[in-house]
């Protein structure tokens, strides 16, 4: 049965979308099969993670919650080249990533924010690309905050990770974000720190965000000048592979 996860974060800039290509990409170095569903519909973009021409980008989530007779197949893409240079052993071992992109398109994104769409048929969607792509992990990257798609991932989630900066703003929105999580009875929730300075001891923001929130620090992640050099132009996992950072993300999909 395929588990979904969910990447949440109440503010947007908080590394969500480099978190969720990441930690599925780890996820399949480990032999699953992976989906990422990009639902940020409002300011997409994941696909650039993998570097996805765009071109080739025929149809989109946009198209599937809009067009009743639009097939899930045809919306996701096997983007599992990403791993033919990973630096492993048994490279036969390796799982498979198929990638549901948002549209960039400005029109697209507009007829979305302007009608709308029925989030029965999102839900819909998630179970239908476990099933045919017959997936292991479903991860979902949402929209920032709060609103009816959010709230669906999260409620449909069988595994919820929260990723918050040390921030003050951060902190208190968290604190919302996991009361509706526990009220929605997920299974699973985890936090992850992200964009820690050098100077603060990971041991303590950990203790600390644990006694804050009363629920498991999947991982701190540092605040990373590779990460930011990089800018978005592939996967940092695959370029950075004994980075202190890929450690993190390598036990945070050993959570899983």
């Amino acid at each position: 049965m395929t588990q979904l996860v969910a990447i949440h974060s109440y503010r947007g800039g908080t590394g969500k979308s480099n978190l969720t290509a990441n930690l599925a990409t780890m996820t399949a170095l480990l032999g699953k099969r992976v989906g990422i569903v990009d639902t940020d519909i409002q300011s997409p973009g994941i696909h650039v993670l993998f570097r996805l021409d765009e071109t080739k980008i025929n149809k989109t989530l946009n198209h599937y919650l809009c067009n009743t007779s639009c097939h899930v197949k045809d919306i996701a893409y096997d983007v599992s080249y990403v791993l033919n240079n990973a630096a492993v052993e048994n490279a036969e071992d390796l799982g498979k990533i198929f990638l549901i992109p948002s549209s960039m398109k400005s029109q697209d994104i507009a007829t979305i924010i302007s009608e709308g769409y029925d989030v029965e048929i999102l839900q819909q969607g998630f179970s239908e690309l476990g099933e045919y792509f017959q997936l292991d992990y479903l991860f979902v990257d949402t929209h920032p905050g709060l609103n009816e798609e959010t709230l669906l991932s999260i409620g449909l989630s069988n595994i919820l990770i929260i990723i918050l900066r040390p921030d003050q703003q951060d902190y208190l929105g968290t604190a919302v974000i996991v009361e509706v999580a526990k009220e929605l009875e997920v299974p699973k929730i985890f936090l992850v720190v992200n964009k820690a300075l050098p100077e603060f001891d990971s041991s303590i923001l950990k203790d600390k965000v644990y006694e804050t929130y009363q629920l498991p620090v999947a991982g701190i992640l540092p605040l990373s000048t590779e990460m930011l050099r990089l800018g978005s132009q592939g996967l940092f996992c695959l370029y950075n592979p004994d980075h202190k950072l890929t450690q993190q993300l390598r036990r945070i999909a050993n959570h899983l």
